[in-house]
């Protein structure tokens, strides 16, 4: 997959990764960028054609699909992390609703139209799908569920001709991460990885210094080719 002349759909796009991706997007040649967010953004470059999308909002979603009159890759970015303790059981579903059926849902609904053009789903995950971060366990469940449907949906979808992609990105420096005082990659080098990694065809991408730190040993690793075998029980 390449990103000159395609059309290319960002959730999540007002701000921190999604933003970086739709400028990156752009500056890769990117015929049309349809920018999701939950409330009406501009842009100066008329190929950026702003849609108002809130994942958790079946409505909204459904209009968007009714808007896109094509798409050649789907990313989905849009994602919430707060802060918690496992002790409220509405924070656990809060993130479950915008970090694993959001997602969940804005693929059911955009399949068709990429099942017809061959298209690309990037899941942006988190390094905190593969270990959980403490400080937030909402939302490492969440990530972590959401790279086990990235999987599932990687062996199921290969029938239908589309590729699925997820990312396993380690700290950036967003408004999301602002308050953790740790080294941060910036968000314009993670995008760049990101479509570098898709172009490249990587199945899981790793587009920051840390979590290259874990993907240097991830192709050959146990995990992966557990994954793989699991994988021919289908193909």
């Amino acid at each position: 997959m390449t990103i000159a002349n395609k059309t290319i759909l960002v959730t999540g796009a007002n701000r921190g990764i999604g933003h970086a991706l739709v400028e990156e997007a752009l500056r890769r040649g990117a015929r049309r960028v349809y920018a999701g967010t939950r409330r009406s953004i501009s842009h100066a470059d008329d190929r950026v054609v702003p849609l108002t999308l809130d994942v958790t909002d079946p409505a909204q979603v459904a209009r968007a699909v009714d808007t896109v009159e094509s798409l050649d890759m789907l990313i989905n970015n849009a994602g919430v992390q707060h802060y918690d303790d496992l002790s409220d059981p509405a924070t656990i579903e809060q993130h479950l609703a915008v970090n694993l059926f959001g997602p969940y849902h804005v693929i059911q609904g955009f399949l068709p139209l990429l099942t017809r053009s061959r298209g690309t789903i990037v899941n942006n995950l988190s390094l905190a799908a593969l270990a959980p971060v403490p400080v937030v366990p909402a939302y490492s469940i969440s990530k972590a569920a959401a790279h086990s449907m990235t999987q599932s949906l990687r062996v199921l979808l290969a029938r239908q001709g589309v590729t699925v992609q997820g990312v396993l990105a380690g700290p950036t420096d967003t408004e999301m991460t602002q308050d953790l005082p740790i080294p941060k990659a910036s968000a314009e080098s993670v995008a760049r990885a990101i479509f570098d990694g898709i172009e490249n065809g990587e199945e899981d991408i790793f587009p920051d210094p840390m979590s290259q730190a874990v993907g240097d040993g991830w192709s050959g690793s146990a995990v992966k080719e557990f994954e793989r075998q699991n994988a021919a029980l289908v193909t």
